[in-house]
């Protein structure tokens, strides 16, 4: 017993150091230091300072991405799912390829494990009838694992989207279709999930005939600690944020559900693996195609000027507004005692405040509730709430 936990230790650690030799964790870091200064250059232009830090996109994710690895871990292990090293780099290449773009919104398991699925069932075929390249290149791949992968990774995309603080997506500003500047928000997040699975060589013996199940071949095992990234970007302009990610996150979580069980059943049934991917890819294509087109029905939701107030579009973290018990879409109707319907209004209602302020806000339930502070030495002068105006320096072409 004591060597089999030395042995369990010994590959452990080994798993860990195999960590750093991933790709994938170099090219996170410079992802999100790549899009987190455009955004940032986006920010300066629209609302003339930045609202968010360089590396935000990742912030609040770590948790939540932490506990899945642990119950992903635990499920690949337990079930004894084991994958080839060639395996796993190729899934890391397709995803630093389609991150190249650096738009978030690719790192979706449905198209980073989906297409990698794709490909590596696909490409024997497609070797076996040239002589150009090696036809060795593409070892045996574990589908049935593969596609079980795709859908666990799909519940923790939907979890991850409904945790996203709502005072912490990423404001904007667009034309909407009659020409006017309005608001619209990006649920955008990305983070690394790590997770130990099985690969073929090691020290650990396999138990007959029940672990490992899903296995591809090999006498023993080793462990591997896979850094696997996952993210989303998705422009919101029709509703507040967090209530579209509610709702999306509800989709993913049955996509992810369904692929999930009918990847199980491929177990049995081996086309089954197949049938799930491709409705794990289609199934996501068509959530955001209804989404998109639903967002182009609906009036903008942050509108510059509103018959009653102005809706705060986002709030910087660490100003006064932050510290308040304030969300974003709420409204501000009086600043000390002021009735305000454009931003300019407020500005002038709080340079009168001296050093304490009083905000009528309305709430999502469309009830007032008072809120009262003050001004410390080095608060931000507009107490970093952030309004629908015209652009900054709207002359300068945006970063899409």
């Amino acid at each position: 017993m004591i060597g089999l936990i030395e042995t369990w230790l010994t590959e452990v650690w080994k798993g860990i150091g195999g960590l750093f030799l991933n790709p994938l964790i170099y090219w996170f870091i410079i992802l999100l230091f790549v899009v987190g200064y455009k955004r940032i250059k986006v920010e300066r232009m629209d609302f003339g300072s930045k609202i968010f830090d360089i590396l935000s996109e990742s912030k609040g994710t770590w948790r939540t991405a932490f506990i899945a690895g642990i119950i992903l871990s635990l499920v690949t292990l337990g079930s004894g799912m084991v994958f080839h090293y060639e395996t796993i780099l190729f899934i890391s290449i397709v995803i630093i390829v389609l991150s190249i773009t650096m738009r978030f919104s690719l790192l979706s398991p449905s198209y980073t494990i989906g297409i990698s699925y794709l490909l590596l069932f696909f490409l024997p075929v497609l070797l076996d009838n040239q002589s150009t390249f090696i036809k060795g290149i593409v070892v045996d791949t574990n589908f049935s694992a593969l596609s079980i992968l795709l859908g666990l990774f799909l519940i923790v995309e939907a979890v991850l989207l409904r945790r996203i603080d709502r005072n912490e997506t990423y404001p904007s500003l667009t034309r909407s279709d009659r020409g006017i500047w309005v608001g619209q928000h990006r649920l955008k997040k990305a983070t690394i999930v790590p997770f130990f699975t099985l690969i073929p060589g090691g020290m650990i013996a396999p138990i007959e005939p029940i672990w490992p199940y899903l296995t591809i071949g090999g006498e023993t095992y080793g462990l591997l600690l896979i850094p696997f990234i996952i993210g989303f970007d998705i422009p919101v302009r029709g509703r507040l944020p967090k209530e579209a990610a509610i709702k999306l996150s509800n989709y993913i979580l049955l996509i992810g559900i369904v692929v999930t069980v009918g990847a199980i059943g491929s177990v049995f049934f081996h086309w089954l693996s197949l049938m799930v991917v491709v409705l794990a890819i289609l199934a996501k294509e068509y959530l955001y195609y209804r989404f998109r087109n639903g967002e182009k029905l609906r009036a903008p939701f942050f509108h510059p000027a509103t018959n009653r107030g102005i809706k705060i579009l986002s709030i910087i973290p660490g100003t006064p507004g932050d510290r308040l018990d304030i969300w974003v879409g709420e409204t501000i109707v009086k600043v000390n005692g002021m009735k305000i319907n454009h931003a300019q209004d407020f500005y002038i209602g709080l340079q009168n405040s001296g050093a304490y302020f009083k905000l009528d806000v309305l709430d999502d339930n469309k009830e007032i509730r008072f809120i009262q502070g003050a001004f410390y030495e080095g608060d931000h002068h507009e107490l970093g709430l952030v309004f629908t105006e015209k652009p900054h320096r709207k002359n300068l072409k945006k970063v899409d």
